[in-house]
């Protein structure tokens, strides 16, 4: 996917990813491009060392499953001619690759301020563009039919400047989907760890999403039913003295499986119709008139 905007100067980039006005063009970091050089190293909103276990954790993880299933469901309901998608912080690829797969025509790529994570997921999706990036200055003008951030957000304290950003990229039309880490009375170690800068309310995030220029074509909270359980979770593993942003990914097979059930039966309520009014996550679907 050729970008086609210049960080430089505002101009329009051309074929050879060399800005037409000023000679811009991105660093090469290695083998990727990087819009962001300069941050490629940078540990202030998510440790990249963590993305060695984020690679072992996600397939056989029930809420990572479960929130692709989601995520797929919105996309083949709200976007389902897309021809491009781009993933902003698309981690090791899993995202990325159940894209890719329930839609195998679409031009997709993915970026990431960590240029470790990118090579996980090149390997995960060999052929696929993917690019050192931050969020808050997008190299593309117009040019994106779908753009998803999911469980980003939360990591950037200018999520508003990130959401104008995504507003310029996509193409009258465009969607954004997102998904965040709900309620701020969850807050816990947890968050701490994982670099978290707020936990979102449901209108704390319409608000911001309309600001920047988009409507809010749907939303619904997820992990609703398990959400007892997670609050017992998150008040037990307070004040913890070996912090682990994985503890509560970390359990049994035999409950993974059991908590994929109860994920599944929710998310089948969702497709039904349903919106949850309470949970864990929230997800929104954003519409670019």
């Amino acid at each position: 996917m050729q970008s086609n905007h210049c960080l430089a100067c505002n101009g329009s980039v051309i074929q050879d990813g060399r800005c037409d006005a000023c000679g811009w063009q991105p660093a090469r970091i290695a083998g990727f491009d990087a819009y962001a050089p300069d941050m490629a190293d940078s540990r202030d909103s998510f440790d990249p060392a963590l993305h060695v276990e984020l690679a072992k954790l996600e397939a056989g993880n029930f809420w990572f499953r479960a929130r692709n299933e989601l995520i797929l469901h919105a996309l083949r309901t709200f976007a389902p001619d897309m021809r491009s998608f781009l993933e902003i912080g698309c981690g090791t690829g899993f995202v990325l690759n159940g894209v890719r797969t329930a839609f195998p025509g679409v031009d997709a790529a993915g970026s990431e301020l960590f240029v470790e994570a990118l090579g996980y997921a090149s390997k995960r999706l060999p052929g696929v563009d993917f690019m050192q990036m931050d969020a808050r200055h997008i190299p593309f003008r117009q040019a994106l039919d779908v753009v998803g951030a999911f469980d980003v957000i939360e990591h950037i304290e200018d999520d508003e400047g990130v959401l104008r950003e995504v507003h310029l990229a996509l193409r009258p039309g465009g969607t954004l989907l997102l998904t965040v880490p709900q309620h701020p009375w969850l807050w816990s170690d947890q968050d701490d760890y994982a670099h978290h800068v707020r936990r979102y309310t449901r209108e704390e995030l319409q608000g911001k999403l309309r600001a920047a220029g988009f409507t809010v074509a749907w939303q619904t909270s997820f992990v609703s039913l398990l959400l007892p359980m997670m609050l017992l979770s998150r008040l037990g593993g307070r004040g913890s003295k070996n912090p682990d942003p994985f503890r509560e990914f970390r359990i049994p097979r035999w409950l993974d499986a059991a908590l994929y059930l109860v994920m599944r039966a929710e998310i089948g309520l969702i497709k039904l119709g349903l919106r949850m009014p309470v949970g864990g996550s929230l997800m929104m679907v954003a519409k670019k008139e």
